[in-house]
């Protein structure tokens, strides 16, 4: 795995950061413009939730390689308090913020591999891969 960038989530304008090297990442990395804007939205989302409910974290993007296929690996880490019940959160439709209850869920659908995992003592990490078709 190649390490692309890492980007600190601590602010509204690091979303914005992270979304635009997401774009051109995925771009440099091949995907056509539909899977990059898929790409952009799960990246934003989940800085969004970096943001929202962790007040900061990290994005690192890689460039995921296997012997047969190229992708783009996401990984997100926090230390804040942890999500009380992962698999609630997952369901679409349930929000504790108001919105569409679609962020996770939908970051799930976007992607072509998803892993979540969270505890109030370390914190929520996501792992996704898209993978260039």
């Amino acid at each position: 795995m190649e390490m692309l960038a890492t980007i600190s989530i601590m602010n509204l304008e690091d979303i914005a950061s992270a979304r635009n090297f997401a774009r051109d990442f995925s771009k440099q990395i091949g995907f056509g413009i539909l899977d990059q804007t898929r790409i952009v939205i799960v990246v934003s989302e989940l800085a969004r939730n970096l943001y929202l409910y962790a007040h900061q974290g990290h994005i690192i993007l890689y460039k995921q390689q296997t012997s047969n296929k190229t992708g783009l690996r996401i990984y997100t880490a926090d230390s804040g308090p942890g999500i009380v019940d992962v698999q609630k959160v997952m369901e679409i439709g349930y929000s504790t913020s108001g919105g569409l209850g679609a962020g996770l869920p939908g970051v799930q659908n976007l992607m072509d591999e998803f892993s979540i995992s969270s505890s109030a003592d370390d914190g929520t990490r996501v792992n996704t891969v898209k993978w260039l078709k």
